[in-house]
């Protein structure tokens, strides 16, 4: 009788293999992600602009990369474009192999670009793998909660790293071992295959995708005020989502110890990994309610994680104070990575799937090409005004969600199922 009590049926073998896929993945990056503001700013001695530049190379190339990856996943397969996009990301594992600080971007970038060309395909494998849309969020919360506790584990590698005094090449080469892993894992899933190439589904979800293919049609002929409210809201999240670099490079400066700023990481990732995981099915299966989450607990609880940020750094309060605040911003993170592409899935269903996918990645990585420019260069003025800046425009994206509300009510009766007619499945 209760729901509770029944295996999920949404957790099959295709969500296991992305899943994983995105765990090890993020173990892989994420190491080199928390270990290159160290390397770039105390190791090679590089001003702190440098790495925000850095960020917003990645991003803001990413966002074209995304973007062609959401439209080229439809015609080569996106299975296929995953997989080679997965399989490229080692090249940031290389940056630290050279002491130039412009071979060592450049090598972060490429992999970063190379991740955002797979990723609206990877979510496009994710909605095939779970035809039914009342349990997407309960999906790409548990993708989220592998991918970011992916992202943890990484932390506490490279915090056993620093305190054993290894030196950062042969941590980010070690990375290449767990990416590889996600390639292969990535590869065991069989959703994303072009229809021609796969096996026959069952019938019912072959008419359920049948009926996405064709909603999907009518909103890439006339796309609904609330995708582009989403859109929207996503750029502006990403002008505040900020390399979570600077929070470590914040509490290790703060502290006066590496391995705080390491734990810093480590606090964010372990936070989102549980918010993606306990809150996944609980977030509302509605468009409108997600709406509304969306733009409370995950903007405007985003814009509060950097005002604790900003105050904490002002106040000269201690490393725990700065560590409630970056778990703030994690739980942000982890309703945010749920309820963007639950809603896009919603919103864009069918073939305007993986469109919708590149558009939402590049919406979010554009915003963090500004976000991570901006607080690269405020941050010279003080970490305080770069938070604050962060706190305003976390506010702002929660606004244009919220106002949408009223557009996400008229989504959700356009794109309601049509009733089945008798004798046509269940």
């Amino acid at each position: 009788m209760l729901a509770s009590s029944r295996r999920p049926d949404w957790r099959n073998r295709d969500v296991w293999a992305i899943s994983l896929s995105a765990c090890f993945a993020d173990l892989g990056y994420q190491s080199v992600l928390a270990g290159f503001p160290l390397f770039l700013i105390i190791a090679l001695h590089q001003p702190v602009w440098e790495f925000g530049l850095a960020s917003a190379l990645s991003y803001g190339g990413g966002a074209l990369f995304a973007y062609v990856g959401g439209r080229l996943g439809g015609r080569v397969g996106h299975r296929r474009l995953a997989l080679a996009g997965n399989a490229a990301i080692p090249l940031l594992s290389l940056s630290a192999l050279v002491a130039s600080p412009a071979v060592a971007i450049g090598l972060l970038t490429g992999g970063w670009w190379a991740r955002n060309l797979r990723t609206p395909s990877r979510r496009v494998m994710l909605v095939e793998a779970v035809p039914d849309e009342a349990s997407r969020s309960s999906a790409f919360g548990f993708l989220h909660a592998l991918d970011v506790g992916g992202g943890a584990l990484a932390g506490v590698y490279v915090l056993v790293a620093v305190l054993s005094h290894v030196e950062f090449r042969w941590v980010f080469l070690g990375t290449v071992i767990p990416l590889a892993i996600s390639t292969f894992s990535l590869s065991r899933a069989q959703s994303g295959v072009p229809a021609a190439n796969s096996q026959t589904p069952a019938r019912s979800n072959e008419a359920r995708m049948a009926a996405g293919r064709a909603a999907g049609r009518a909103v890439e002929s006339q796309p609904l005020p609330a995708a582009r409210a989403l859109l929207a809201g996503a750029a502006l999240y990403g002008f505040t989502s900020y390399s979570v670099g600077f929070p470590v490079l914040t509490v290790a400066q703060t502290s006066h110890h590496l391995a705080y700023g390491i734990a810093a990481f480590l606090v964010f990732q372990a936070v989102s990994a549980a918010a993606g995981y306990l809150l996944g099915g609980r977030l509302g299966t509605g468009i409108p309610s997600q709406f509304t989450n969306l733009g409370i607990l995950g903007y405007l609880t985003a814009g509060l994680g950097a005002v604790m940020l900003a105050a904490g750094y002002a106040t000269s309060a201690g490393t725990l104070e700065l560590l409630v605040g970056v778990a703030v911003l994690g739980f942000a993170l982890g309703v945010v990575e749920t309820l963007e592409p639950s809603l896009m899935a919603a919103l864009r269903p069918g073939r305007s799937a993986g469109k919708g996918f590149g558009a939402l990645s590049s919406a979010r990585s554009v915003g963090l090409f500004v976000g991570n420019l901006a607080l690269g260069l405020l941050y010279g003025l003080g970490p305080s005004w770069s938070y604050t800046y962060a706190a305003v425009v976390a506010a702002a994206a929660a606004l244009v969600v919220l106002r949408a509300i009223p557009s996400a009510r008229l989504a959700r009766d356009r794109l309601a199922p049509s009733p089945t007619p008798a004798g046509e499945g269940s």
